[in-house]
């Protein structure tokens, strides 16, 4: 059996919290069943630009918040991306 191979990790869609970084993504391995990922955690740099990729870590209730406001819309795509069973 072959190892991961990152060129057959697709990330379909990404969301962003502007305010702590957090990201929710739904990936995609090989031929695989979309799934979804919370984290990484993507600070911005005092010039603007995004720093490296950390840990989610723990949940502040501003990620908390977050999730909530955004996690019909991360259901709703992976719903039409996995289609009914």
């Amino acid at each position: 059996m072959a190892g991961f191979d990152p060129e057959q990790d697709k990330k379909l869609k990404e969301w962003r919290c502007e305010e702590t970084g957090l990201c929710i993504s739904i990936c995609q391995y090989k031929d695989g069943e979309p799934k979804v990922q919370i984290g990484p955690r993507i600070i911005k740099k005092k010039d603007g630009t995004d720093g490296a990729p950390r840990k989610a870590g723990r949940f502040t209730i501003e990620d908390v918040m977050w999730i909530y406001e955004t996690i019909d819309e991360v259901k709703d795509e992976l719903s039409g991306l996995v289609g009914p069973e």
